[in-house]
């Protein structure tokens, strides 16, 4: 075809919109890839779940708080050695800070006064230095989760494993609304329940056999699914793994298994993790998502794409 007839300006015009498309597109490997490697440095940033070196329950009365071996919460040797008390007292907790240690809340100045819990509208965050107090609320019970970016487990992190992406495990799933709101209902590793508010199931069809997931809803709309299946304990964590979803559309919900991720329990023995109801545990392999965590990791090479 001639250069300046109008068909070849036209097949020119159209190869160079869907050269456009292609580079604002890029393949799915490559954006799984790099959702991968952002939530590893996630993990590995400054107050993020590495961070996290301690969780203290509290008892009515009155906690000491500092780095000397005396108090009843004892802080990292970098911290003052008293930073003052926290009293709980009919459900409410109270701060003092020690005469003469600078302490914020919420990046403020801060001596004394009521702080709130992660199940209030505004909970609240104490810090000294690198260390961060926070009031954390489960089933009935009241912790301090100490968090610390000198954390060792945060310095020694071995990084994270992966299946090879595979693009047959993105799954778009039914999405079967509830008639009336219902609730989830999960067991946690220390002993307390977490209730999510749960729109409904989602069902997916897998080597001819249909599976179904109940989902939770997060504040932002998204869907959150806590599950086990036959990887788990094996090649994947044994507690639960966590997959995260955009609300349904058109009554389908996009499931992708190569994001789905272990919770904080893997790499922490702080967490509150919950662990999967008995409604997700599913009779299915799902050979895909991040494998179970090894703080040593076995030497010789990786395998397949790890997404190290």
């Amino acid at each position: 075809m001639p250069r300046d007839t109008p068909g070849f300006l036209l097949l020119l015009v159209l190869w160079t919109c869907l050269g456009s498309v292609a580079a604002l597109s890029p393949p799915y490997s490559y954006r799984i890839e790099r959702w991968r490697q952002q939530r590893e440095t996630d993990l590995k940033a400054e107050d993020g779940w590495l961070s996290v070196s301690g969780l203290f329950w509290l008892k009515a009365g009155q906690t000491r708080i500092g780095s000397d071996p005396s108090n009843d919460l004892v802080l990292p040797a970098h911290a003052p050695a008293s930073v003052g008390t926290v009293t709980l007292q009919e459900g409410n907790v109270r701060f003092q800070a020690a005469p003469g240690v600078t302490i914020t809340r919420d990046q403020k100045p801060f001596e004394s006064g009521e702080i709130h819990s992660d199940a209030d509208e505004h909970p609240d965050s104490l810090a000294v230095g690198d260390i961060k107090l926070i009031l954390i609320k489960r089933g009935r019970r009241l912790a301090i989760r100490l968090k610390d970016n000198r954390s060792p487990l945060r310095k020694e992190f071995a990084g994270l494993r992966w299946y090879p992406i595979n693009a047959d495990w993105r799954i778009e799933a039914r999405f079967v609304a509830y008639p009336s709101p219902t609730k989830l209902v999960m067991d946690t590793v220390v002993g307390e329940t977490e209730v999510e508010d749960s729109p409904g199931d989602v069902v997916f069809q897998r080597d001819g056999k249909e599976y179904r997931l109940q989902a939770a809803r997060l504040k932002d709309g998204r869907l959150w699914f806590v599950f086990r299946d036959k990887t788990s304990g094996r090649t994947t964590h044994g507690g639960a793994r966590q997959l995260y979803a955009g609300p349904p559309k058109d009554g389908v919900v996009v499931l992708d298994f190569n994001q789905a991720v272990n919770l904080p329990c893997a790499y922490i023995p702080f967490a509150t993790c919950p662990l999967a109801p008995p409604q997700n545990r599913l009779a299915l392999a799902i050979e895909a998502g991040e494998l179970k965590y090894e703080p040593h990791p076995a030497a010789g090479p990786s395998t397949g794409d790890q997404g190290r």
